[in-house]
């Protein structure tokens, strides 16, 4: 039942998202223009230990230091950024498990509009608690029952707010694309083109975005989505050819990426430009966010471990090559993590 509920949550984003382009090479550019004097540049780092366990060249990308603690600052600020300046004072309006409402939030608070978020209400309360703590409004729901989408649009409709969807809108995808873009740059400055490029996926948008940027400038390399098992809706989809829902009914530690189905804009730049999607277990994930404490120094979610976790567990074919893993986010709550650490 929780995939059909969320299926049909993500067909109302589809339909409005259904008659906008994808974003181009240039729009990410221009999005990294906008984001340049909001958002963190997180650089590439490596480890000599993630390099002698894997035999490749492993560089990562840490959006668990970005602004908000995750990548989704950059296209919620690209987006509420081209908001027409008489339509800001009616605020935004998103739906999120936790990543991007902060994202949003923060970028309402920075250009000073009202922002109102419905949150599943079993999202990690160390997220809640971030996102009021951005002056947004959190509007609670079960997500077993109830619509979040709805709600959301509901809201919406009634205050003429602006509604903010979590991937599948071109602005939104551009921004995740300066991830992309910031990868590109620091691996031209030192001379190593990627064999492989990963990332977390839910509804696609950073590895959209992501993909093309590092396109453009190595065209190529390989990119991979990498998901929880039995949250592959990518991995499904990318293997078939057309968008295909995962087939979980219970829950992940990676509650950032529970989407049911690729979003129709991310999927429409995915299907083109990525090889396809690999997964790791949450018993495997958790390993890969201990692994971050003890030899990264980095705390990671489970949902920004996950192409980590799929890294260690050999999923990728990598001895001998260079390769990027993005860690999405950081935004754990403290009792999990304290568990996943010690247990790893």
């Amino acid at each position: 039942m929780i995939v059909s509920r969320l299926d049909r949550a993500a067909q109302g984003t589809i339909q409005a998202a259904m008659n906008e382009a994808p974003p181009t090479f240039a729009d990410v550019e221009a999005a990294a223009r906008v984001l340049a004097p909001a958002a963190i540049r997180t650089r590439l780092i490596s480890s000599p230990a993630l390099d002698e366990r894997t035999g490749a060249r492993v560089f990562l990308k840490p959006e668990m230091l970005q602004r908000t603690g995750s990548f989704k600052f950059r296209g919620a600020f690209n987006k509420l950024s081209s908001i027409p300046t008489g339509q800001r004072a009616a605020g935004v309006v998103a739906f999120s498990s936790g990543n991007h409402a902060q994202g949003v939030a923060a970028a309402a608070q920075i250009l000073n509009m009202p922002a109102t978020i419905v949150m599943p209400a079993d999202a990690p309360l160390s997220k809640r608690e971030r996102t009021r703590g951005y002056g947004a409004e959190v509007v609670l729901y079960d997500r077993d029952k109830e619509d979040r989408e709805q709600i959301a649009r509901d809201i919406a409709s009634r205050r003429g707010a602006t509604l903010v969807p979590p991937f599948d809108d071109p602005r939104i995808i551009a921004g995740q694309g300066t991830v992309g873009l910031e990868i590109a740059e620091d691996l031209l400055a030192l001379g190593a083109p990627p064999d492989l490029v990963s990332t977390p996926a839910s509804g696609g948008g950073l590895m959209a975005g992501t993909a093309i940027a590092i396109k453009h400038h190595f065209p190529n390399a390989t990119l991979m989505t990498a998901e929880p098992e039995g949250f592959d809706d990518h991995a499904r989809s990318l293997n078939s050819g057309t968008r295909q829902p995962h087939h979980a009914e219970g829950r992940t530690i990676c509650d950032a990426l529970m989407a049911s189905i690729p979003g129709e804009i991310t999927f429409a730049v995915n299907q083109k430009l990525v090889a396809g999607g690999v997964t790791a277990t949450d018993p495997e994930v958790g390993t890969a966010v201990a692994f971050a404490f003890r030899e990264l120094k980095l705390v990671v979610e489970p949902g920004g471990a996950v192409a980590l976790a799929a890294l260690l567990a050999g999923r990728f074919d990598v001895r001998g090559k260079t390769v990027v893993i993005v860690l999405s986010g950081g935004n754990v709550d403290a009792d999990l993590y304290a568990r996943l650490i010690q247990q790893g």
